[in-house]
């Protein structure tokens, strides 16, 4: 019988993006058992991706404007870009650390499915827009926290879900004004869809920080301030989503901290 966590490694190792989708896929069937307790070494080939994007430092990434159609494919891009590095970051955090329960792996497995839905989304876009994925260079930057936070769940979601995930919450409004403001309805509604399904992700991994921090006995407030310094996560700056993230479960403490870089 296949098990969740072992299928989520293997679709994590997927280079292809149609194998790695149907792969995903497959997390949603109905019962797949779930080892909780079991300790899975890794394998090399992690995280699985294609050999285009070309992967280039932030700053290397060209702006182009939405005005053009250009500009709107390349916007496009990134946001998919963005999505497929979400596959892989919802199916490492399935795999990767035991002796959770069994719901965290559930909860982890179905955000991998949406991002997978987000992906093809944007993936269809940019066949109409006449590109396709791996045309434009793009960056590493959220696998690189993936990478540093590997052997630290605390780290993990306090900097990948509730950090840089959550910037998503914060950008969504300028890109969807971008691709509506260029009369690119279609794209613009792709934004709203993962927007809308973003805030949950995000309070997935609120809900799941706050849990850790509790079983350990930590200050959340504390150990979020040790991650951002240790593994040198960038600093926030406004604009903030505020209602967004009150969605999402920021707490109303979090949300007045935010208001004081706005």
């Amino acid at each position: 019988m296949l098990e969740l966590r072992a299928a989520a490694l293997d679709a994590l190792c997927f280079a292809d993006p149609a194998t790695k989708l149907a792969a995903v896929a497959a997390l949603a069937a109905e019962g797949l058992v779930v080892d909780t307790q079991r300790e899975i070494a890794e394998p090399p080939a992690v995280p699985g991706r294609p050999q285009r994007p070309q992967l280039v430092r932030p700053g290397e990434v060209a702006q182009r404007s939405a005005a053009t159609e250009q500009g709107r494919a390349a916007l496009v891009h990134a946001l998919a870009h963005i999505e497929f590095n979400a596959i892989n970051l919802a199916l490492d955090i399935t795999w990767r650390f035991a002796g959770l329960p069994e719901l965290f792996y559930r909860e982890w497995a179905r955000v991998a499915v949406e991002e997978a839905a987000h992906f093809s989304l944007l993936q269809a876009r940019l066949v109409e827009l006449g590109v396709a994925y791996g045309d434009f260079p793009a960056h590493d930057g959220l696998w690189e926290m993936a990478a540093k936070t590997r052997t630290d769940l605390v780290a993990r979601l306090a900097l990948v879900p509730r950090t840089l995930e959550a910037r998503g919450l914060d950008a969504s409004p300028a890109v969807r004004a971008k691709f509506a403001s260029a009369g690119d309805a279609k794209s613009a509604q792709i934004v709203d869809v993962i927007l809308r399904d973003e805030i949950g992700h995000v309070a997935t991994g609120n809900r799941w920080f706050r849990f850790v921090c509790a079983e350990l006995r930590i200050d959340q407030i504390g150990a979020q301030t040790a991650a951002v310094v240790r593994y040198g996560a960038p600093v926030l700056r406004g604009p903030f989503n505020l209602a967004a993230r009150r969605s999402a479960g920021f707490s109303d403490e979090e949300l007045q901290e935010l208001s004081k870089h706005n």
